[in-house]
């Protein structure tokens, strides 16, 4: 069955995969990002795309508004806008940290509240949350990042709760490692904040394991097939995690004691 679809974050990364992969299934796709030169490859593929920053009330409620004229329905939205703002808790300055959580929970936050009133009028629905394995266990230097995913896991599982009686789906997707610029751009981040600060020893260990990971990754399609099976099913599972050391991660974060699973996962990075 087409669906309207609306994918945020699609000028880079897994977002334009989701956006692509989509639209080859045959429904109608949104993408919406920042910046709309970003776009330009998927939308002459023909995903309609709009301009809309996740911390900007009104181009929010534009992007909803025009989907809803033109479509009359939404019946997917994927939040998938964010980043990751790496460094020493004590390093990073809580305005960067309250950025962090105004894109990746606040952002996503406001534009479910967007969409909920016309899922609820048609009776149906799916809230895809792209959050990460890092909503369920956390680094050293990712505090903020980690805060921001741990947040929106429980926000998934309140609301999931309250929609479910008008028939609308709510569903987390927890990529482990996935290849992107991700990687890299943490790693940069962590050197820029702490590199130079009282936590730069750490810090010299774990941005070569940043970097090295990128090798080991999975490929976007992955993260894709986990958004297109909760897309297609009739009862979506709540959670679906995939990628590079998603599964055991997840396993031995539900399975060891905080000390002995601190201590696990240190040893990665002597």
């Amino acid at each position: 069955m087409k669906k309207v679809i609306l994918v945020t974050g699609a000028s880079a990364g897994i977002g334009k995969d989701f956006a692509k992969h989509l639209l080859q299934d045959g429904h109608i796709v949104y993408g919406a990002a920042r910046r709309l030169d970003k776009m330009e490859d998927i939308r002459t593929l023909g995903v309609k795309v709009l301009e809309m920053d996740v911390t900007d009330e009104a181009t929010m409620l534009k992007g909803v508004e025009t989907i809803i004229k033109a479509e009359g329905r939404i019946d997917v939205l994927i939040n998938n806008a964010g980043f990751g703002s790496y460094g020493a808790i004590e390093d990073v300055t809580i305005n960067d940290a309250r950025y962090q959580l105004e894109v990746n929970v606040f952002g996503a936050a406001r534009l479910t509240q967007l969409v909920l009133p016309h899922m609820r009028k048609q009776h149906s629905g799916t809230i895809i949350n792209i959050s990460s394995i890092g909503g369920k266990l956390a680094l050293a230097f990712g505090g903020w990042y980690h805060a921001s995913k741990f947040a929106l896991e429980a926000l998934s599982d309140s609301l999931r709760n309250e929609v479910e009686q008008f028939g609308i789906n709510v569903v987390v997707i927890e990529p482990g490692g996935v290849k992107s610029e991700w990687s890299g751009i943490a790693a940069d981040n962590l050197k820029k904040v702490s590199g130079h600060t009282a936590y730069k020893a750490l810090a010299d260990r774990f941005i070569p394991i940043f970097r090295s990971t990128e090798a080991k990754n999975a490929e976007p399609i992955v993260i894709v097939d986990l958004v297109r099976k909760a897309i297609a099913a009739k009862n979506p599972k709540t959670r679906y995690s995939g990628g590079y050391m998603a599964k055991p991660a997840l396993f031995m974060r539900w399975l060891l004691p905080d000390r002995m699973f601190d201590k696990m996962l240190m040893r990665q990075f002597e």
